[in-house]
This record gives C-alpha cells, sequence and structure tokens, in this order.
C-alpha cells in the first residue's frame, strides 16, 4: 500500500501531514511514527500530523512526536494545516477545539484557546504554586508552568543561558513531577514586547520553533509585566511569531510553507 504525504513547516518545525479522511487509513503505531519521522532513514520530521473526519469541526488533527508519543497540541501545525486548507478552518485537537484563519497564502492565525494555570491543569504530580514553581534545577530559576494546549516550563533567563538549553532542559523533562511530560523554554526579555525564545519540546528536543511554547511564553511574560503590552513579538531561531493575550484567548499569527509532495510503501515502516 502506498501512502500520500505532505511536507511542511512552520518556521523550520517540520511535520509529514497524512490525510486520513478519505480512503483507506495508514496502519499507524508508535514503531511506524518513529520511522516515519527518523531523518536518516525516513521522511524525516519533529512531528507526524494525521487529518481525520470530525463530528465537531471541520477536521480532526492528531499530532505524534518523532519518539512516537501523542501530543495534544501544536500551534505550528495548526497554520500549515489552516494553510493546506486554504480557508478559515476549526480544528478538534486533543488538547481541543482551536479556529485558524488564512490571511494569505502564506500566514495564518490561529486562536489557541484559554491558557491555565493551575497545577493540576498542567498537569503537575503535586499541588504546588505555578507562578513560579517552587523547585529548579541545576543553577536556573524558578519556572513558571502554564498549559497552551501542551504542558509548558518556561524559565525567564539572561542571554548566555539560551544557549545551554540542550546541556539543562533534558533533566528538566525527566523530572517525575511532569509525569505527563512537559515542553521546557528558555526566554530572554529583549524589549518593552519582544522575546527571544528556546524550546526543548516534548517527544522532539530541541526545535526551530514551537507555537505553543511562543504562546506560553509570551503569556506569561504578561501575566507578570515582564513585558508592557500585547502583541508580543516571539523571537526564534525558525523565525518570528505573533503572539496577542489581552487576559482571554490566545492568538498566534505567523508563516506556514508547503516543502513538497511524494508517497511512500506501508511496509517499508510497518
Amino acid at each position: 500500500m502506498r501512502a500520500p504525504f505532505i511536507k511542511m513547516h512552520g518556521l523550520g518545525n517540520d511535520f509529514v501531514i497524512l490525510d486520513q479522511r478519505s480512503g483507506p487509513p495508514v496502519p499507524l503505531n508508535g514503531g511506524m511514527v518513529q520511522a516515519l519521522c527518523h531523518r536518516t532513514t525516513g521522511i524525516g520530521c519533529d512531528q507526524l500530523i494525521v487529518l481525520e473526519p470530525s463530528s465537531a469541526a471541520d477536521l480532526r488533527m492528531r499530532i505524534f512526536n518523532a519518539d512516537g508519543d501523542e501530543a495534544r497540541a501544536c500551534g505550528n501545525a495548526a497554520r500549515a494545516v489552516c494553510l493546506l486548507q486554504g480557508c478559515d478552518v476549526s480544528i478538534e485537537t486533543a488538547g481541543g477545539l482551536i479556529h485558524a484563519r488564512a490571511l494569505d497564502d502564506a500566514a495564518a492565525e490561529v486562536d489557541m484557546g484559554r491558557p491555565r494555570f493551575a497545577w493540576d491543569d498542567i498537569p503537575l504530580g503535586y499541588a504546588m504554586d505555578t507562578q513560579p514553581m517552587p523547585i529548579t534545577w541545576h543553577d536556573l530559576p524558578g519556572p513558571f508552568a502554564v498549559n497552551v494546549g501542551n504542558p509548558h516550563a518556561v524559565f525567564f533567563v539572561d542571554p548566555p543561558t539560551l544557549d545551554r538549553l540542550g546541556e539543562l532542559a533534558p533533566a528538566v523533562q525527566a523530572d517525575p513531577v511532569f509525569h505527563e511530560g512537559v515542553n521546557v523554554s528558555f526566554a530572554h526579555v529583549a524589549g518593552p514586547a519582544t522575546l527571544n525564545l528556546r524550546v526543548w519540546e516534548r517527544g522532539a528536543g530541541a526545535t526551530l520553533a514551537c507555537g505553543t511554547a511562543a504562546c506560553a511564553a509570551a503569556v506569561l511574560a504578561l501575566r507578570h509585566k515582564r513585558l508592557v503590552s500585547s502583541p508580543v513579538t516571539v523571537q526564534q531561531p525558525g523565525g518570528d511569531l505573533r503572539i496577542a493575550w489581552t487576559g482571554d484567548t490566545v492568538l498566534m499569527t505567523g508563516a506556514a510553507r508547503e516543502t513538497f509532495r511524494g508517497t511512500f510503501d506501508t511496509r517499508d515502516f510497518a
């Protein structure tokens, strides 16, 4: 069985998209996801995205990280799917219903919903303050935790520490207090409405951009007066996102691109 796919990326955060709204579905499992995502022997991507029919929205989007585990939300992928559709679209995800609006053929705005700050919304392993958390790792300050479809721990750091993400983030991510895993971000306030951000994604490691992490960092910086106004420009290695939040839902605006299309034999990745 040959299955068609579409390769897309949002600011370098790349996806293999399988549209399974019609035709025979690809028999996915964790091993196949890992094989397809592998950058040497597979197609290569940070996340595998599966589009399915939905009774609650225009479509359902499932997100699988490169390690085979399923994620709940992906802002960059939501923009890509919106541009793939070429119109405004409602998207059912495991993290909730989101809405995306195509601004042109290269950019989209996504309503990511309301951020959640309670310890059991992140979720954490036991009750504690999340603003900031009263624990830390290495020489880092205490992180701020928030759920924006996915769980995030955001550390506000100085510029040199941004470059230590790969050294420090894995120990944070592996801590059992984050019993469902967590996305770890290092953020630096670079101006009145600008953040520099580096992200270690759950199940993917360091990525060039992460949409939900950009939302999380911007919301936390605004909530705690580290930034003075919304919208916020979040600078990541892959490019910039515009995040707007005034206490209600979070709006994320940015680019996405199609890279190429192809097919693969499912027997090669079973």
